[in-house]
């Protein structure tokens, strides 16, 4: 346990974490990883080790999507993690946009060196290098090729849960690692409009995703083209704000049209007997997600995992008096337990852990509040003797428990359940909506992303938070996008498909950079 100032210089606040959000809110995420058991660095740079209870999350998030992808037709498979560089070289403007970040394969076996250590042995050199995968449009592509014959095999729909490399510098766990886990949906249709109306249902795959199982609000919409994804004609995204008021970009969703079937060869015979080219999809999202979760919900004593997306929705607490009563308490948890993982929420079943180990209450209690586990149950020899429990809530503070019976716990679990995950999300989106505003000219626009003031952290001076989400129509200049990026690190995230209350008269708007008739507003922040 740590103690950290209050905000003002007040009474000194205890809190599990240090230093706070408000402290440094970068430092704070990193420790709210570590503290929560999530992750940790490893001993190649750049990657991470996801732990048990981390991946564990992951798998939460894989499960619910699997759900949500199959029952929008598509069908998982798996293909290679090595690309031909020839395969990357076919679209031009997808291998310049990944070009920098790719690790390369040149030798197929090691040798020992004269000096000692092992050296790529010169004779085992490929005759082509081979890329580690940074994204699968291209050897995807190759096999839809050999799929796709006629009219007849379109739409296919596919969908791969893999790893991927891009080569980072600049590291942080979950949101920026050179090896990350995803998900990469390819598809390829016989018009233009199913694939275009595919790239649009994935998008509300994620943004249902988003908003029903991570309660986080997002803002969907169309990428600028100085913003969108090698290679595509459109790319769509999801952006979340997270409690720093930065954007997070948690799912992007792309129509490629033909550029990487041309590039690949996927053509088809029509109904009419004319050879056409399949258009083509690709969206996907990421481990990313995690650390979204973290910057959303999580506070200054650790995690906290939305109850739809938790490992586990209940610890139960053993309080051991002494020989004469663990029997009966280990009997009562065990029943209770038994009892809880019999209910069903959202379609499984209550997922408890019994934390019988031999620590102290506190500490025990401790680690899982870190850990953000919606629902902590504390069962002693007297809770025994009443056929009740002491609850806690990660949603509320972390010493606000309440007695209740074992029988009201067991019926009310999924109602207390949906309580917490629509209260973050109503949180995450009152948030959002205190940060977010429409600017009328880009004076307003800089001032709002220019912070008003330092302070000292650690003896280096860190801007306080400031900024968040602007609203304003915008003309599409692309000069604009790179004078904002490079000045402000501001970018347009997306132009949003429903936007919020106010702004300007939609029928008559103009950029506020250039003057110039707008027919979009785009949504500008700082981003991860």
């Amino acid at each position: 346990m740590t103690k950290g100032e209050s905000k003002g210089g007040g009474a000194k606040v205890e809190t599990a974490i240090k230093p706070t959000r408000a402290d440094d809110y970068a430092e704070w995420y990193q420790q709210v990883v570590r503290a929560a058991d999530l992750a940790e660095g490893s001993a190649v740079r750049g990657c991470m080790v996801i732990k048990p209870w981390g991946y564990a999350l992951w798998e939460r998030i894989q499960a619910e999507l699997d759900v949500m992808f199959k029952a929008t037709g598509h069908k998982n498979a798996y293909f290679p993690l090595f690309i031909p560089k020839s395969f990357l070289e076919k679209e031009a403007e997808h291998v310049e946009g990944f070009a920098k970040e790719c690790a390369v394969v040149t030798h197929h076996r090691l040798i020992a060196g004269e000096g000692g250590g092992l050296i790529p042995d010169p004779k085992a050199k490929l005759e082509e290098p081979l890329i580690v995968r940074p994204t699968s449009e291209t050897i995807i592509g190759a096999s839809f090729a050999q799929w796709v014959r006629s009219y007849r095999d379109l739409p296919l729909l596919i969908n791969q849960w893999a790893n991927v490399v891009r080569w980072e510098m600049r590291t942080r766990l979950f949101l920026r690692t050179a090896e990350f886990l995803w998900q990469e949906g390819h598809t390829a249709h016989a018009t233009r409009e199913e694939a275009e109306a595919e790239t649009r249902q994935m998008l509300d795959v994620y943004s249902t995703f988003a908003r029903e199982h991570m309660a986080m609000p997002v803002f969907k919409g169309r990428k600028t083209d100085a913003e969108r994804f090698p290679g595509a004609v459109d790319t769509y995204s999801i952006e979340a704000m997270m409690q720093d008021r930065k954007a997070l970009q948690a799912g992007t969703s792309h129509f490629l049209g033909q550029n990487f079937a041309k590039a690949s060869g996927i053509r088809f015979q029509s109904k009419q007997e004319t050879e056409e080219y399949a258009w083509t999809t690709s969206w996907g999202v990421s481990t990313r997600l995690v650390g979204g979760l973290v910057m959303t919900h999580a506070d200054d004593d650790g995690m906290v995992i939305p109850p739809r997306l938790a490992p586990a929705h209940v610890v139960i607490l053993p309080v051991l008096r002494g020989d004469d009563t663990k029997a009966k308490v280990m009997e009562f948890v065990h029943g209770l337990a038994a009892e809880l993982r019999s209910v069903t929420y959202h379609g499984r079943r209550i997922e408890v852990e019994v934390d019988n180990r031999d620590l102290r209450g506190g500490e025990k209690s401790w680690e899982w509040i870190k850990r953000g586990i919606p629902l902590r149950v504390e069962v002693g020899p007297r809770d025994v003797e009443a056929g009740s429990a002491m609850l806690s809530r990660r949603d509320r503070g972390t010493r606000d428990k309440a007695s209740i019976s074992r029988v009201d716990l067991v019926g009310t679990i999924t109602s207390i359940l949906d309580e917490m995950q629509a209260g973050l999300y109503a949180r995450a989106l009152a948030h959002r909506t205190e940060h977010t505003r429409w600017v009328g000219s880009r004076a307003e626009l800089e001032d709002f992303f220019t912070p008003k003031s330092v302070r000292m952290v650690g003896g280096d001076e860190r801007p306080e938070m400031h900024g968040g989400f602007a609203l304003c129509p915008f003309a599409g200049d692309a000069s604009v996008e790179t004078e904002l990026r490079e000045k402000l690190k501001v970018t347009v995230r997306n132009i949003p498909e429903d936007l919020p209350d106010g702004g300007p008269d939609r029928s008559n708007m103009r950029c506020i950079f250039t003057g110039a008739p707008a027919d979009k507003v785009a949504l500008f922040a700082k981003s991860y």
